[in-house]
């Protein structure tokens, strides 16, 4: 997987699905032209993606924002599995992170170093087969490894049910802010296929006009 770090790429798929998205979908048609001339992007190698990721669970996005800067003051500008592993526990938990949070870190430093996981074959493998080795690292679940599918390898077509702001975007733009079940955010989002990447991205810059970079 090249590392594209300060880099801008959008998708390949992007502008295809667009325009599928503005003719199968009425909320679509309304709202990706609010965001004109903005794309998914990936920015991250591997290892990165996937430490923010742990970073930015279960906290705010300002939040998660503050613990990542102040753990690149301990692990360096781009933090490796060496880095990581050369701060230790309680560097990171200097940083901010929560005692689990470290362990978990320093968890996927070890899965990466000792080549437990195979990055360099995660662009021809499968979404699932991809979460299932995501998963098998502790503090890696579900959610986590589908932020990897969209933010780094930008598969087109990720639909994250467990994600509370997609939850929320489909209840304030499709059911006038009544709470929705994962089935009925199920039911909204066949009409995506094979695009539902794009349309969680374009809802969740309705509710957050900046993109998250992970």
């Amino acid at each position: 997987m090249p590392d594209t770090v300060g880099q801008t790429i959008k998708p390949d798929y992007w502008d295809a699905a667009v325009a599928h998205l503005m003719r199968r979908d009425r909320i679509m048609k309304r709202l990706i032209p609010k965001f004109p001339n903005i794309s998914l992007v990936s920015r991250g190698n591997p290892f990165m993606t996937l430490a923010r990721s742990i970073v930015g669970q279960q906290i705010s996005v300002k939040a998660a924002e503050s613990v990542w800067q102040r753990l690149l003051l301990e692990c360096g500008k781009r933090p490796t599995p060496a880095s990581v592993q050369k701060a230790g526990v309680e560097k990171l938990r200097a940083a901010g992170l929560s005692g689990r949070k470290a362990e978990y870190i320093l968890d996927l430093s070890t899965h990466f170093s000792e080549k437990l996981v195979h990055p360099k074959k995660w662009a021809t493998m499968d979404d699932e087969s991809v979460i299932t080795e995501l998963t098998a690292i502790r503090g890696i679940g579900r959610w986590t490894a589908e932020m990897f599918l969209i933010f780094n390898l930008q598969r087109p077509d990720v639909l994250p049910l467990d994600d509370v702001g997609l939850l929320n975007a489909i209840s304030l733009h499709y059911f006038s802010g009544e709470p929705v079940s994962r089935f009925e955010a199920r039911e909204v989002a066949q009409g995506w296929q094979p695009w539902s990447t794009v349309a969680t991205w374009y809802l969740w810059r309705s509710l957050d006009p900046v993109p998250v970079e992970y």
